[in-house]
């Protein structure tokens, strides 16, 4: 059974952004090296078929938050921020007396990503009824400016300390943090332009580049730094109330721009090439055709496309020098765990929002691409004095929420749509749920033709992948003897019993997620 800590437990959650499963040590990964985070596995439940709600940032962060679907929680996609009475288990655990504080990345408000915010027509379905400026905290001219009062309640967080940008872009308190240190304002913002002034950028691809700036005001050395002043305070304080930490790392999301010495940790021509990239692609459907015969674009940096093998072998030699960064971040974190003595009262998991193509199938980045490399994430729980495991049962993002709030014996709240994952943290070959819902939305294309689907959604279970996009087109992966995906059991009627099967899980799921609960006060 789960042991119980001395007292009400601490909740230390890492996080980091657009992290595959496979690139990291304790995921079978030889190359890249994660030796904290393989030692963190090694003391925890690892779950080998973690999914996210959705491949994408904003809407799978609120399902971590909210222990909901994007469809319920409203955030489908990156050009909307979660609404400011939403409901989170860091809210329940405030109410119920922890410490709470985010650190790094949040992006549940839109600030980051207004590159994807279109004009729709007509006027807009709901109308907020919020003050005017209330999605406006992940804005970074806000933090540019030097006016920076922060809410008294960020989706339950009493205390925050943002990160805005990717790579060598920064923005957020780390902006700020950043030029006390003798950074300076275009230092700063050189990495989000392809024509910019910066050390070594890459002639393969321009998002491959060293930061202008040296490690030492790097968003991961903020993020540890921070992480590990918050937990000293906590430590030190009379009160004694228990904790919950957000730790959210930025990398290893593109810009590919860490700084010296992470960036040349790794030779593009020592990176092995995933086994898909010769993917013909035979029956595929065709935006998946025309991304991967995309080239990268100097203004859309978060457009997915298809590299060359070069481009993609220097892709994965940065990506695996700021995820080696990342680690030691997390060794120094852990380490203050150990030297405050609170190993033994800390719950920790570490996990990622999604993963990303990395030359799986000839493609790079993410985007309706329901390949295991943007679907499956990493995923380990540590539970003090658990005995630890490794487990094929399925888990999804959503189940965070629940799992928290159970090991630490406080209720949830209604609508509530994930398992808690505590019965497979005591017994590793137990499961909470047989299949996994995948929602994927792409509102930027309505009404502008069918090539990229509106909507896509899929079915993870012991069947493989099912995936059916809103435009026709469907996919289906036997997981268990096609791990690759390689072969599309819906062409040429290859296995009906087992695509109709799927079907009917699909319809099922979606059945499951259909939001029923309400708003509170209801007045009798």
């Amino acid at each position: 059974m789960t042991a119980a800590p001395r007292q009400r437990p601490n909740v230390l959650f890492i996080i980091t952004d657009q992290h595959r499963a496979d690139h990291v040590g304790f995921g079978g990964n030889d190359v890249v090296r994660t030796p904290h985070l393989d030692a963190l596995a090694a003391r925890s439940t690892v779950f080998d078929r973690a999914y996210v709600a959705n491949p994408v940032c904003m809407p799978n962060r609120s399902s971590i938050m909210t222990g909901r679907m994007p469809s319920a929680h409203g955030v489908i996609f990156n050009d909307r921020s979660l609404s400011p009475d939403t409901n989170t288990f860091v809210s329940q655990l405030r109410d119920n007396g922890y410490r709470t504080a985010l650190i790094g990345k949040s992006h549940l408000q839109h600030g980051m990503s207004r590159e994807a915010v279109v004009d729709l027509p007509g006027d807009p379905a709901v109308r907020a009824p919020w003050a005017e400026g209330w999605d406006t905290i992940e804005h970074r001219e806000r933090y540019e400016s030097g006016d920076t009062p922060d809410p008294a309640d960020f989706y339950g967080f009493e205390h925050i300390e943002l990160t805005l940008g990717h790579g060598a872009l920064s923005g957020g308190h780390h902006y700020q943090w950043a030029l006390d240190r003798g950074v300076t304002h275009e230092q700063l913002v050189a990495g989000g332009q392809y024509d910019t002034d910066v050390p070594s950028r890459s002639p393969l691809w321009w998002q491959i580049h060293e930061a202008s700036f040296p490690a030492e005001a790097y968003s991961t050395t903020f993020v540890t730094e921070r992480t590990i002043d918050f937990i000293e305070q906590a430590a030190s304080a009379d009160d004694e109330e228990p904790w919950m930490l957000w730790c959210s790392f930025p990398d290893p999301h593109h810009p590919l721009s860490p700084p010296s010495p992470w960036l040349d940790r790794h030779h593009p021509d020592d990176m092995v090439l995933p086994p898909t990239f010769e993917d013909p692609g035979e029956g595929w459907p065709p935006h998946l055709k025309f991304l991967r015969d995309l080239q990268p674009d100097d203004h859309d940096f978060v457009r997915p496309w298809g590299p060359t093998p070069e481009q993609a072998r220097a892709a994965l030699a940065a990506t695996y020098g700021m995820i080696e960064f990342v680690d030691d971040g997390v060794g120094r974190i852990l380490a203050t765990l150990d030297r405050l003595d609170l190993t033994d009262d800390t719950i920790v998991i570490f996990t990622s929002d999604h993963g990303d193509m990395m030359g799986d199938h000839g493609l790079i980045l993410k985007g309706v691409m329901h390949f295991q490399g943007c679907l499956r994430v990493p995923l380990t729980i540590h539970v003090p004095g658990n005995e630890p495991g490794r487990t094929d049962s399925l888990a999804s993002s959503l189940d965070l929420a629940q799992t928290v709030l159970d090991l630490c014996e406080v209720g949830a709240y209604q609508g509530v749509q994930g398992h808690s994952l505590r019965p497979v943290l005591d017994d590793p070959t137990t499961s909470v749920r047989e299949t996994v819902l995948i929602e994927d939305d792409f509102p930027p294309v309505e009404g502008r033709g069918q090539l990229m689907p509106l909507k896509t959604r899929t079915v993870i279970s012991d069947l493989g992948r099912y995936t059916r996009y809103s435009n026709g087109f469907e996919q289906l992966f036997d997981l268990a003897v096609d791990p690759d995906e390689l072969i599309d059991l819906t062409e040429h009627d290859r296995d009906p019993d087992r695509r109709a099967q799927a079907i009917t899980q699909l319809a099922d799921a979606l059945i499951g997620a259909d939001d029923i609960c309400r708003a509170e006060p209801v007045s009798l």
